[in-house]
């Protein structure tokens, strides 16, 4: 499955990377063969096989939901750049 120069740039973009042109090759030419190894996963039959199945039976581990104290909220937010009352302030990452 062949990724083309501009799904690599796109994929750069919305994972903040600054590419240089020679990666963009390198990283389409890699990305392609990763998907070419993962699309012969198609060729096994899987009718059978559960969704959610694991090699080994694992359980689901239960407990008690009990409310527990974080921390010193203010000591917590001292490691913020940019804080507004007792909330983190992150920069806005989806596009309109």
């Amino acid at each position: 499955m062949a990724i083309t120069r501009e799904e690599v740039l796109h994929v750069a973009r919305l994972a903040r990377l600054s590419l240089p042109e020679t990666e963009v090759e390198r990283l389409r030419e890699q990305l392609s063969a990763i998907l070419d190894y993962v699309k012969q996963l198609d060729q096994l039959d899987t009718r059978g096989v559960v969704p959610t199945s694991h090699a080994i039976e694992m359980g689901t581990p239960f407990r008690d939901d009990v409310v527990e104290p974080f921390g010193d909220r203010e000591a917590l937010l001292a490691n913020a750049p940019d804080r507004q009352n007792d909330c983190f302030r992150v920069p806005r990452i989806i596009e309109d």
